[in-house]
């Protein structure tokens, strides 16, 4: 479920990314008037700005639902099936093998290791 409502959610996000770049700003009609912009669409002069606004909204509204339900999905999952950061780390994880402050504020040689060969 969440896979599928995850597709919608980016075949939503792409299809309102390309809707508003097809659509025309606000001085993109003066140059129409002019000959300069491209007057003679398939929507016909008017149209497209009617089709694109509510291709537009109707992918704006299911964005929005699907980024809801994910948010339902994620908050509502089963603890058992995902894990945390730290499963499967066992010990202490407070406890680190730190060696002890020299009383004279310089810091101790760290200790040798027997795994580095001489």
């Amino acid at each position: 479920m969440e896979i599928f409502l995850l597709a919608i959610h980016v075949i939503a996000a792409a299809s309102i990314l390309v809707l508003v770049l097809l659509q025309h700003g606000k001085g993109a009609d003066m140059g129409a008037a002019f000959g300069t912009g491209s007057a003679g669409s398939v929507f016909g002069a008017a149209g497209s700005a009617n089709f694109l606004s509510r291709a537009t909204g109707i992918a704006a509204t299911i964005f929005f639902a699907t980024s809801i339900a994910l948010t339902y999905v994620g908050a509502h999952r089963s603890s058992s099936t995902t894990g945390g950061v730290m499963q499967g780390v066992t010990g202490d994880p407070g406890k680190t093998e730190q060696s002890a402050p020299s009383p004279s504020g310089v810091p101790a040689p760290a200790p040798a290791r027997s795994d580095i060969p001489k």
